[in-house]
């Protein structure tokens, strides 16, 4: 039996690309799409740099912006994961609930892990998705092009939230000129998979 015909390994697999995509900016699953609806039913998709992915807790870690339109839309709701690795040629739909933390010791130590030139992005005047006159940052002018100092970027951390995917299937497609794959996992109380056609 090859390693793409054990259900058990895909699954593995899939995983390893998220963990992979968590601790390695170069990995184009480091950047998936999040989507999401809106309250009107209207559909949002962004993407997001992925932080951190736990097998183990079947859950996947990102940062946003505390302020943004949607950590509404997110928090509390279903939300779709969309991620692709061309190498791998290997598409990854996740489903799971989102749900959004901005005030407790664990955010604290993540904020305290990054670097002030990236938390210097939550130093924005206005949230996300404000109306402005012309194009801009949305920085303060004095930080503009500059590596803020920790006393400088302490007034960004009430902006700074984490965006915790709590994962609850994973549809895996391998795309090859032999012919496709797909197996589709779903999580009770322990993973279960199937195959489904491409």
């Amino acid at each position: 039996m090859r390693p793409e015909d054990s259900l058990p390994e895909i699954l593995a697999h899939a995983w390893s690309l998220l963990v992979r995509g968590g601790a390695d900016r170069k990995s184009p699953v480091h950047t998936p799409v999040i989507a999401s609806v809106d309250a009107d039913g209207l559909p949002h998709a962004r993407v997001m740099v992925l932080r951190k992915a736990d097998p183990a807790a079947a859950t996947l870690r990102l940062h946003t912006d505390a302020r943004s339109p949607k950590v509404t839309q997110l928090s509390g709701k279903p939300v779709a994961v969309l991620a692709y690795h061309p190498v791998e040629q290997v598409q990854l739909r996740i489903a799971g609930t989102a749900r959004v933390l901005n005030d407790d010791e664990v955010v604290n130590g993540f904020w305290d892990q990054s670097t002030p030139f990236a938390r210097r992005c939550y130093l924005a005047e206005h949230p996300p998705g404000t109306p402005l006159p012309g194009p801009t940052s949305g920085l303060p002018a004095w930080i503009e092009g500059q590596q803020p100092t920790l006393e400088q970027i302490a007034p960004a951390r009430a902006n700074f939230a984490t965006l915790w995917i709590e994962v609850t299937a994973i549809d895996w497609l391998h795309l090859a000129n032999s012919g496709h794959r797909r197996a589709v996992f779903r999580s009770t109380n322990d993973w279960a998979g199937e195959w489904v056609a491409p």
